[in-house]
């Protein structure tokens, strides 16, 4: 009996002493990005204005949330936001998936200084001056359409979409290339349906950038009805351009109801790509 004991014995876990710092190093870590956030949002219900760390609202309110969804001139541009956001996603995923499929062609001549012309871009730009100079040439300037446009094509997602690719068997497009399919075919019979996990990862890539752009909306519009969200609740909040409203709401809760307001769409859309954003995040990190 003990002998069968000693034999059916589950073996002892040791902790090494690498485990116990990487467990503290990451806790560390989790508390630095969640106590910000977490003040963030305990102040966004405060009525009071403070700026020490607290746990919880002294005195709860929504009234900087009523403000911000009341406010009419943050309607326009929060519908640009969201149809740019959109656009330029679809865009985005259209481009980095035909031009990683194209790149995964090995029979396709000049596919290696193709790759190595759109790979220098990633090092080397032209500058803001001759990049306005394009847009205004392209009618986008004062448009929100440049959001769209400039967006639409990414190099880094181009390159993840394209490892992506490789790393599907290459048995499968042997075999659809037997039954007769064409390459488009290939394309969204197989390919497609196999990378959901990547066109995920990276439409969330494209939807974040397109959705936060500040900077472009900064040098290339002026016109009112062309700027986005983040830029119209940032002059709102930050250039003294509050809204008069019949709420009586603190500046610093205001600033940060503004805050929780400009992240709260992909707050909610995260959880829902969470699965596939997890998997997408290793494109091309494992070669087979």
């Amino acid at each position: 009996m003990a002998h069968e004991k000693a034999v059916y014995s589950k073996p002892k876990t040791k902790l090494h002493v690498f485990d116990v710092v990487n467990y503290i190093v990451f806790i560390i870590i989790g508390l630095i990005i969640i106590v910000p956030i977490w003040k963030v949002i305990v102040d966004s219900f405060n009525q009071v204005g403070v700026y020490q760390f607290q746990l919880w609202p002294s005195q709860f309110t929504l009234d900087g949330y009523r403000t911000i969804i009341e406010t009419e001139a943050l309607y326009r541009p929060f519908v640009n936001s969201v149809l740019t956001t959109l656009l330029g996603t679809l865009l985005g995923l259209v481009l980095s998936t035909l031009g990683g499929y194209v790149l995964v062609q090995f029979e396709m001549p000049g596919r290696n200084l193709f790759a190595y012309i759109l790979l220098f871009t990633m090092i080397f730009s032209g500058g803001m001056i001759p990049e306005y100079l394009v847009m205004r040439k392209l009618g986008l300037v004062n448009s929100m359409w440049i959001l769209v446009v400039k967006h639409g094509m990414n190099v880094y997602n181009l390159v993840l979409m394209r490892n992506f690719f490789e790393g599907i068997p290459g048995s499968l497009y042997e075999a659809a290339k037997i039954d007769g399919c064409t390459p488009m075919g290939i394309f969204f019979k197989i390919v497609l349906p196999l990378s959901k996990a990547a066109l995920a990862s990276i439409g969330l890539m494209f939807s974040v950038a397109v959705w936060n752009d500040y900077a472009t909306v900064k040098i290339y519009i002026t016109d009112p009805d062309q700027i986005n969200f983040q830029y119209k609740l940032r002059n709102m909040i930050m250039d003294g351009d509050t809204p008069i409203t019949g709420y009586k709401v603190s500046q610093n809760t205001l600033y940060n109801a503004g805050i929780i307001s400009a992240i709260l769409p992909f707050m909610i859309l995260y959880p829902f790509l969470q699965k596939y954003f997890v998997t997408g995040v290793n494109i091309g990190a494992v070669k087979e």
